[in-house]
């Protein structure tokens, strides 16, 4: 099978013919679809996530088709993989509902192959059916911008006045619920980036501007999608006394140093990590009754370095999707 392979970090990836996986108790084959390009990603490839396997089939988005194995699927059934591949059951974090900061999780893409490939394996308790209503490509992104979106939008609380900074794959998903839901959305992009804050503003955004400004009006809520630390300040200037402001990437630059007085007055400043399996029932449930509607940029397999690099600029609308 074609794929694209990583077999130094800070490399660009390699096309290779590899041998088609074959599936393990509990396993099923997939024929790979289409897979969301995610800034996880390029963290890994970039080696800001410095603990891969290597060499890796990155990819952890996906859009497949049942081949053989498991029981939980027939043979041509849809479904998804998501980022989290496989946890052990066991231990506390686990047992109390909290399975995405198991310490022996394993990942889709980083500890287990992926979907830059024709063809991958993945643990069928972590696969789901993916809703009627999306072709493959536009049901891939869902599975991490709008899975780990929703978690970090359901951390932020019952925020009304909804800040959202960094409008990317996660950031035009968790847009749309947040304007079916009836929060108000104020959308931030690097300053000048009147293509994203117009894209900000066509789904509901009712204010977009510059992420190191002030909104018009105060903020009950931040969701922080871009991985730079220097927002978090910024962020907890914006929200008001009480708020609380949700970091939704899994790698971020270091946070400046900054006075105690921005947390201060009861605002909450915290992380997502990872996802559950209920978040993904959830979500998978939630899309089509919004509707949320992914925006996708295509490319072939043999382009997902190039994919990279447009992510890498951040000259991209939505979301980048490998389509097999």
């Amino acid at each position: 099978m074609r794929a694209m392979v990583l077999e130094r970090q800070r490399e660009p990836l390699r096309l290779a013919d590899l041998p088609a996986p074959e599936p393990g108790p509990g396993e099923v084959l997939l024929e790979v679809a289409a897979c969301g390009i995610c800034r996880t990603d390029l963290h890994i490839v970039d080696g800001e996530l410095s603990e891969p396997k290597l060499p890796l089939v990155p990819g952890h988005q996906i859009a497949a088709r049942v081949v053989a194995g498991g029981e939980r699927f027939a043979p041509g059934q849809r479904v998804g993989v998501p980022w989290l591949g496989w946890t052990d059951g066991t231990c506390r974090y686990c047992r109390s509902g909290r399975e995405n900061l198991c310490d022996s999780a394993r990942f889709t893409g980083y500890d287990i192959d992926g979907g830059y490939a024709e063809r991958t394996v993945a643990d069928e308790r972590f696969c789901f059916p993916l809703p009627d209503g999306y072709e493959d490509l536009q049901a891939a992104p869902l599975l991490c911008a709008g899975l780990i979106g929703h978690r970090t939008l359901r951390l932020a609380g019952d925020a009304k006045r909804l800040g959202i900074y960094g409008f990317g794959a996660a950031a035009h998903l968790v847009c749309q619920v947040a304007v079916h839901e009836g929060r108000h959305v104020f959308a931030f992009t690097r300053a000048g980036d009147d293509a994203a804050q117009a894209f900000a503003r066509e789904l509901g955004a009712e204010w977009a501007g510059d992420a190191l400004g002030q909104p018009p009006e105060e903020l009950d809520g931040a969701l922080i999608f871009a991985p730079a630390g220097e927002l978090v300040p910024a962020a907890l200037k914006a929200v008001a006394k009480g708020g609380t402001v949700v970091c939704g990437g899994i790698h971020m630059s270091d946070i400046p140093a900054m006075p105690y007085e921005l947390l201060w007055g009861e605002r909450a400043l915290r992380s997502v990590a990872n996802l559950t399996r209920a978040d993904a029932e959830e979500f998978l449930e939630l899309a089509p009754r919004v509707p949320v509607r992914t925006e996708v940029e295509t490319f072939t397999l043999d382009q997902a370095n190039e994919a990279l690099d447009r992510l890498r600029g951040g000259n991209l609308r939505g979301a980048a999707v490998l389509l097999l």
